[in-house]
């Protein structure tokens, strides 16, 4: 589904990413794992167009570098930043019906699913979005851009911040999303979510791909643990 060869990425001078390469196949959770500054939320910004690149990034077949990111996003990618970005003015539910737009295959998310995952959208539904938490604001982006019914979505530190208990919440929703057939690349600092959800992983070092394995190979691998992950 999603194949990136020899990926690079700069900020102004800055060379972040070095020559990545991973791929993410249909239905499928990928994890970027690595310690803070090494590329992971970087690479989820290339994919989406949002910084200088070379290098080779193809989604079903299509070649997306040097695309505009709303193209980007028409072709079926989904993209969840860390920063939260709501329309502070606007409720929860206009801020929903903003990322609506129709599915080209499979089963369709509406406004109900939201509701019924995170009760609380519903609750805060005609409120300004901007006065909720930082956790809510989480949930509203994280639902706003399944309302877009993509074929893969990139999520960046989605339990940052949260409680206890929605952490729980997002992970069953990440598990929904594949179930419909989704695919998710998902950068996590908690590595016990991360692995608990993930098919494969790949751990980033100094840019580069480090190591690609799968969670219950890479718990059996001390050595890349304690010299990549810091655990």
């Amino acid at each position: 589904m999603l194949e990136i060869r020899q990926l690079h990425a700069y900020y102004g001078k800055s060379h972040i990413l070095q020559g990545i390469d991973l791929r993410i196949d249909e239905g499928e959770i990928v994890s970027l794992l690595g310690r803070n500054g090494v590329g992971r939320s970087t690479a989820l910004r290339a994919v989406m167009g949002h910084v200088r690149a070379g290098g080779s990034i193809r989604f079903q077949g299509r070649e997306l570098l040097g695309m505009k990111p709303f193209h980007i996003a028409r072709v079926g990618i989904g993209y969840v930043p860390e920063h939260r970005d709501i329309f502070p003015r606007l409720s929860v539910e206009q801020n929903l019906l903003l990322g609506e737009k129709p599915a080209t295959r499979g089963e369709p998310w509406t406004i109900a699913d939201m509701y019924r995952m995170f009760p609380i959208l519903e609750e805060r539904a005609h409120n300004p979005a901007g006065v909720m938490s930082g956790g809510e604001q989480q949930m509203l982006t994280l639902c706003r851009t399944l309302m877009g019914n993509p074929r893969l979505v990139m999520i960046d530190e989605p339990t940052e911040g949260l409680a206890p208990r929605v952490v729980e919440q997002v992970g069953d929703l990440l598990a929904e999303i594949t179930r419909r057939g989704i695919a998710i690349l998902l950068v996590e600092q908690k590595l016990d979510i991360a692995l608990r959800v993930s098919q494969r992983v790949y751990v980033l070092g100094h840019g580069q791909v480090v190591h690609e394995t799968t969670p219950d190979r890479l718990l059996d691998n001390r050595a890349v643990c304690e010299e990549w992950l810091g655990v």
